[in-house]
C-alpha cells in the first residue's frame, strides 16, 4: 500500500527566543519575528505544530500550540503568526509583545509530511490556519497547482502568498461568532471545480466546521478518504481544545 503521510519524530528541548519584530500582517494577524539559538530544530511539514509556555500564578505555565509560519535554524531566527481573537494567554501576549520580550517553545515533537506525489492541493482553513496554508504555498515549487479557500473576518484580512506554484485564492468573509458556522465555506466550496488529475485536500478549521467540509470532499465529491487530511485546530467554547481524530 501506498504511503500517504510519513511521520517522523524529532528530539526536541525548550528554548527561549527574543521578540526582534512585531508586524500587523492584517488586522487580525499578528507576525513575530524572535531570535535565538535555533540549533537543532526541525520541522519538516508547513502544518507542523511547536508548544509555547506561558508562565502563570501557578506552578505549570500554560502551554498553547502555533504553526512555525517560517525558520532559518543557521540565522537562529522563527516566524510565528498570531490570529487576533477574544483567546486566552498566546493572543494576548502577542498583542502586547514588544522587541526584547522573550518566549520560551518547544517541538515539534513530529512532523507528519505528505509525501510529493500530487498534481493539485486544495488547502481550506480559517484564520488559525493560515500559517499552514501560507508555508505549504511557499514551499511548494513551479508545476503544482494550488487551490485555496481561506475564510477571514474582513475583507482587509485576505493574505497575499508569493509562490512558485500555480496558485488561484477564494476567500469567503464572515464575522467572528460565525466561525463556527460551516455554511458560508461550504457553499464557496461547492461552487469550486477540483482540477483533473491526483490531487490532495487539507482542511483545518473549527471542529465542526472542518468535519462538514471533510464531508462534503469525501462523501459528495467522491475524494478519497486516504487524500484528505482534516483537523480541528480549535473546538468553539473550549479553550485550548483541538479534536485531531478528524485526521
Amino acid at each position: 500500500m501506498e504511503e500517504i503521510i510519513i511521520r517522523k519524530r524529532h528530539e526536541t528541548r525548550r528554548r527561549t527566543l527574543t521578540v526582534a519584530d512585531v508586524i500587523r500582517l492584517t488586522p487580525a494577524m499578528i507576525r513575530l519575528e524572535l531570535q535565538g539559538d535555533m540549533e537543532g530544530f526541525e520541522s519538516l511539514s508547513p502544518d507542523d505544530h511547536i508548544k509555547l509556555f506561558f508562565e502563570t500564578d501557578g506552578e505549570k505555565p500554560l502551554m498553547r500550540e502555533y504553526t512555525p509560519r517560517a525558520f532559518d535554524v543557521a540565522a537562529g531566527t522563527l516566524t510565528l503568526d498570531f490570529a487576533v481573537h477574544d483567546a486566552g494567554p498566546a493572543t494576548d501576549w502577542a498583542i502586547h509583545a514588544q522587541p526584547g520580550d522573550t518566549l520560551t517553545i518547544g517541538g515539534p515533537r513530529g512532523s507528519a509530511v505528505i509525501a510529493p506525489a500530487f498534481d493539485w492541493w486544495l488547502l481550506i482553513g480559517d484564520e488559525t490556519a493560515l500559517p499552514a496554508i501560507g508555508r505549504r504555498i511557499e514551499e511548494t515549487g513551479a508545476g503544482t497547482r494550488i487551490i485555496v479557500l481561506g475564510a477571514v473576518l474582513s475583507e482587509d484580512d485576505r493574505q497575499q502568498f508569493e509562490t512558485a506554484a500555480d496558485l488561484t485564492s477564494h476567500w469567503v468573509v464572515r464575522p467572528e461568532d460565525q466561525a463556527n458556522d460551516p455554511a458560508p465555506v461550504l457553499e464557496a466550496l461547492k461552487a469550486i471545480d477540483l482540477p483533473d488529475g491526483r490531487g490532495f485536500v487539507w482542511i483545518a478549521a473549527e471542529a465542526g466546521v472542518a468535519r462538514a467540509l471533510r464531508g462534503h470532499i469525501r462523501d459528495e465529491r467522491g475524494h478519497p478518504a486516504e487524500l484528505i487530511k482534516a483537523a480541528g485546530y480549535w473546538v468553539k467554547g473550549k479553550a485550548d481544545t483541538s479534536d485531531k481524530a478528524l485526521e
